[in-house]
């Protein structure tokens, strides 16, 4: 029976190579002109009022603690919002506190103090009814957009309606007794009360990032001057050289990840295995060796095997605007008398240089990333050659395009009469300078020094001139990102970008950014306003036009099915033979079978030298989605498979 469906499975795999083979020859000239991007993106960063909604848990974005009088109103007093004396309080490992209320003699206050925290802005937020978990004893209110509607121990249900100006919600613990103090508070978006611990991304989100072929998780991990509130200034005195330890890390039961230390890496490594995406993970820039060390390490154990890596230094460490620029110049180049960059670079070799000491045994999962910036040739010769060869694998730069200063001018003195179709117009005349800085970035450091040229930002840089700033010609900026100029403006620097990509080669693209609100001021970054957006009522260019270039390019043909005949062609059938009962059909001689859970864990594993199908039992596996791998050939071939 098994010989009899065997060759009916291979014979079909065979009139199926054999038309793609054809359909191949022809579209080839095609694929290698137009498919030269391996598109994947950067995600927003974690706060109260971001509107991307990863997690089912809303508590991992609420802000961080507040204080304020536990009386209402006093009246005659200031009763202030926030009396901000939370860094006073006494707490737990993970941030709760121990006590509530709380009293400080030498502060002046009016009333005996509560905890408090806020979600600022709910226009990403379901309607509907909301589950709230927690440990201990003691009093949650909900308020503004939340009405509790049933109490129990450890247990809330909270109705949240977000008003139309885009809501608004507050949580208050009351009382919290000392010795049994409320903790692990959870609050659990509608229909995900039963399946949040084992499913704690929002499936909307996964479903929207599905296309893409990688995640950099610069802002998730809070990479710009990580560990302070002010990502703009360096605020360490010259003298504190105190690098953070592993033990100061984001910690996956920490009340909130809206901090200045961002999202753990196990939920980055998670959130990569259950996509099958690709992680670029960005260190922060005063981690000590132990820190990189340990990081590495979690994430090179926890991440699927068939997964790449790629691993950076900080985050545009030449950029005065960040306070890591600040604090490497004035740590590592004033205070040891070395100019600027040169100062900083060993810093990036050490950091290198930790990474594949961590990775030495298997070398291929890790691409080395050193990042520089786009058109500043100077400081990038100045750091990129002052490293050792051997020690990075690729060189990271911007593909952006967006307007000029001299096209800021013009917009200004046009003021509320400008249009989109002016900042199109204007945008579509530089992007010949951009694509000039990044040829040169390929002419002098790519091609002389033998690396991969890697995108770590890319797509509309659509700002004003000076950045913060409200224009005169606002309007315009915001009509820009709904308007199909835009979707044809990417399409025009995908060609642009891909006709920089030498034959035969690839480029990783990291789209910047995934989820985010239109801002004039600031900069519209995300592809999508919010997550749930309906681009048939509110169109979505960015996102049109890089889905549209996955999906092409996704169904073109791959070159696995155009290899030398009598090679492994990576083609791989799994059939479901009963319950737990797997057939494994592959086109050429397979060595071994792995199958991983979506932790990275290894759960089953059987040798089959020479043999092009096996039967395997995973009758030992718990229901849930898990990855196999088939080795075979110079490749190993991962599929997604579900137990039920």
């Amino acid at each position: 029976m098994i010989t009899k469906l065997f060759a009916e499975c291979r014979l079909r795999l065979k009139a199926a190579l054999l038309f793609l083979f054809f359909l191949g020859i022809l579209s080839a000239r095609g694929q290698s002109e137009d498919c030269k991007l391996s598109i994947g993106t950067n995600l927003g960063g974690i706060s109260d009022w971001m509107t991307e909604m990863p997690f089912v848990d809303m508590m991992h974005n609420a802000r961080t603690w507040g204080t304020r009088n536990q009386t209402d109103w006093i009246e005659g007093g200031v009763n202030e919002w926030n009396t901000e004396l939370a860094h006073r309080v006494e707490k737990d490992e993970n941030g709760y506190p121990l006590e509530v209320p709380f009293f400080f003699d030498d502060a002046a206050l009016e009333d005996s103090q509560i905890i408090f925290t806020v979600w600022a802005y709910l226009a990403a937020w379901p309607s509907g009814i909301y589950t709230c978990f927690y440990e201990g004893e003691g009093e949650i209110q909900f308020g503004a957009d939340g009405e509790v509607i049933h109490a129990e121990p450890g247990k809330l249900t909270v109705n949240i309606t977000p008003s139309s100006e885009g809501g608004f919600l507050e949580m208050k613990i009351m009382r919290s007794k000392r010795g049994n103090h409320i903790r692990n508070i959870r609050l659990i978006m509608p229909g995900h009360e039963n399946t949040y611990q084992d499913q704690p991304f929002n499936p909307l989100y996964l479903e929207k990032l599905q296309p893409f072929k990688a995640l950099r998780f610069m802002d998730w991990g809070s990479t710009n001057n990580w560990g302070h509130d002010n990502m703009w200034e360096c605020d360490d005195e010259p003298s504190d050289t105190i690098l953070t330890p592993w033990d100061q890390r984001s910690r996956m039961a920490h009340y909130t990840w809206a901090t200045n230390k961002g999202v753990p890496y196990e939920m980055m490594c998670d959130l990569c295995n259950t996509l099958g995406v690709d992680m670029w993970v960005c260190m922060p820039h005063c981690a000590s060796d132990e820190y990189i060390l340990q990081a590495a390490t979690l994430i090179k154990d926890r991440l699927n095997p068939t997964l790449t890596i790629y691993a950076e230094y900080g985050n545009e460490n030449w950029n005065w605007m960040f306070g890591q620029t600040q604090w490497l110049n004035t740590f590592f180049c004033e205070n040891r008398g070395i100019p600027w960059p040169e100062g900083i670079v060993d810093k990036t070799q050490n950091h290198l240089d930790l990474w594949t000491n961590v990775f030495a045994s298997q070398p291929e999962r890790l691409v080395r990333v050193a990042g520089v910036q786009t058109a500043w040739q100077d400081v990038a010769n100045r750091t990129i050659r002052n490293l050792r060869a051997n020690s990075f694998d690729a060189v990271a730069v911007t593909g952006y395009f967006g307007l000029h200063e001299t096209d800021d001018n013009l917009l200004d003195e046009m003021g509320a009469e400008a249009t989109a179709a002016d900042i199109a117009r204007m945008i579509r005349q530089s992007m010949k300078t951009e694509i000039e800085w990044i040829s040169s970035d390929y002419e002098e450091l790519a091609v002389p020094l033998g690396k991969k040229i890697v995108y770590y930002e890319a797509g509309q840089h659509i700002t004003p001139t000076p950045f913060g700033e409200e224009p005169t010609y606002a309007q315009a900026l915001l009509d820009i990102q709904r308007d199909t100029a835009l979707y044809n403006l990417y399409n025009e620097w995908f060609d642009l970008v891909g006709g920089l990509i030498p034959d035969g080669d690839k480029a990783v693209y990291m789209n910047f950014s995934f989820v985010g609100s239109l801002s004039a001021r600031y900069g519209s970054w995300g592809i999508l306003e919010t997550l749930d957006q309906d681009t048939s009522m509110v169109y979505a260019p960015k996102y049109q036009a890089i889905a549209e270039y996955i999906q092409k390019c996704n169904n073109e043909v791959s070159n696995k099915f155009l290899q030398p005949a009598g090679s492994f062609s990576e083609t791989l059938k799994i059939i479901k033979r009963g319950s737990k009962q797997y057939l494994i059909l592959s086109d050429g001689p397979m060595n071994d079978v792995k199958v991983f859970s979506l932790s990275g864990q290894l759960v089953f594993e059987i040798q089959v030298p020479n043999k092009e199908y096996t039967d395997i039992s995973l009758s030992q596996l718990t229901t849930g989605n898990y990855i196999v791998v088939v080795t075979a050939g110079k490749q190993p071939i991962s599929r997604k498979i579900r137990i039920d």
